[in-house]
Order: C-alpha cells, then structure tokens, then sequence
C-alpha cells in the first residue's frame, strides 16, 4: 500500500465564499511576556546602576577628594591703628633735649656732662642768698676728645616747681660757683653746685652747657623732701 507524498492542492474558492487564508503558525507560550520582562528588568538594574553612581559622586564624601582651602586673616580698617594716633603714655618718646637728673648726656665733640650727689641743703648767714633753702648737687664732665675743654665757659642756670620758677645759684661755703681752670683731655672734673629749692617743693630742672659752643642739656626731676 502507498501514499502520495504529494501535498494537496488548494481547491477554488466556492462560488460567494472568500479565499482560504493560510493557516498561521502556532504561538510558543510565555515567550514574548517573558522577553519583557526580561528588558524591563535589564533596564531597571542600569537605572539603578546610575542613579547610585550619581549618589555616591555627590553625597558620598568618602568617596571623592576634596580640596584644603585656607583662609588668611586680615586686618580690618577699625583694626588698624589711626596715622595721627599718639601713642600712650607709657611709650611717649623722650623731649628732645630733656633728660632725666641721673642721665650722662654725651655730646658730639666727645665731652660727657651728669649730675649727682643730690641732697637738700640750707645757705648760711654768710652765702648769697643767706638762709635759702636749695639743693645741692655735683656736676661732673668728662673730656673724652683730644683737646683740652675750658671749664670757666660752663654755664649753669636752675629753675623749679610746676610753674617753673627761676631758682638762684647758692654761693657758700663749698659753693664758689664756676672753675677757672681747665680739663685736660682724657680727664673730668666735678663741680659742686647749688640750686634755690624751696621745702615745699620737689621739682628741679638744671640746664648745663660745658662750653659756649655746645647746646644746652637740660635735666629734669623730683629730690625728695
């Protein structure tokens, strides 16, 4: 017994009936549901991927250097001091000129002039002014320079009190005023002086000159009572 391999031929359409259509070919179940799927879920792991990277960039600060800044301090205009500001009294620069009464006041010719042995002292009946209260001290110069300094063209003059009241030299026993000699270089010599100086008062300036060339040194101070 045999068959015929052969496939069968399509018959004509029936006279009012449209033509047979092919059949289609059968669907495999799941497959293209599953193939969503899968890209949906493709898609979600690299959002996720991104959205994480994009994180770790930007919030993780473990995870990216960041520059050191620094910040320099500066002085602000109402730090700073004003150009015309005195200073305080403390730090005040010395009067040019006005030293203290222990001071060494060193001229330029290398001739040295300092006052000492400060002590208060009443004139006798016999001085000039007689029974005037005053100070006594000792001015010293010392010629440091190669030529002799005429002492006789010293001038001293005195004045005391906060108004700066004119004092007389006292002339007295051990009190006779300006050397009429010389200082030799290399040598000093020391004067004994006395200033009108009144009990109730306590401040003394001494002006002294070692010669009529040099300027004026002017000594300022309290002696005690």
């Amino acid at each position: 017994m045999s068959y015929d391999a052969t496939p069968p031929r399509p018959q004509p359409p029936m006279p009012g009936f449209p033509p047979q259509q092919p059949p289609h070919p059968p669907k495999q179940p799941g497959r293209g549901r599953t193939n969503t799927v899968i890209i949906c879920s493709a898609l979600a792991v690299i959002a996720t991927v991104v959205i994480t990277g994009v994180a770790v960039s930007r919030g993780g600060g473990e995870a990216e250097a960041r520059p050191t800044v620094t910040v320099t301090e500066t002085v602000g205009a109402e730090d700073a001091p004003a150009p015309d500001e005195e200073p305080a009294a403390d730090e005040a620069a010395p009067e040019d000129g006005v030293h203290a009464l222990t001071d060494t006041v060193a001229y330029e010719n290398d001739i040295e002039v300092s006052l000492a042995a400060f002590e208060r002292q009443v004139s006798s009946d016999y001085a000039a002014p007689e029974n005037t209260p005053y100070a006594k001290f000792t001015i010293k110069i010392v010629n440091n320079s190669d030529t002799r300094l005429d002492a006789s063209m010293m001038t001293v003059s005195c004045a005391y009190g906060d108004e700066g009241k004119e004092g007389e030299s006292i002339y007295d026993d051990g009190l006779d005023g300006l050397p009429d000699t010389s200082v030799l270089a290399g040598r000093s010599l020391s004067v004994p002086w006395g200033c009108e100086l009144p009990k109730g008062e306590t401040f003394l300036q001494v002006e002294v000159a070692p010669d009529w060339e040099s300027d004026v040194a002017i000594f300022t101070g309290t002696v005690k009572k």
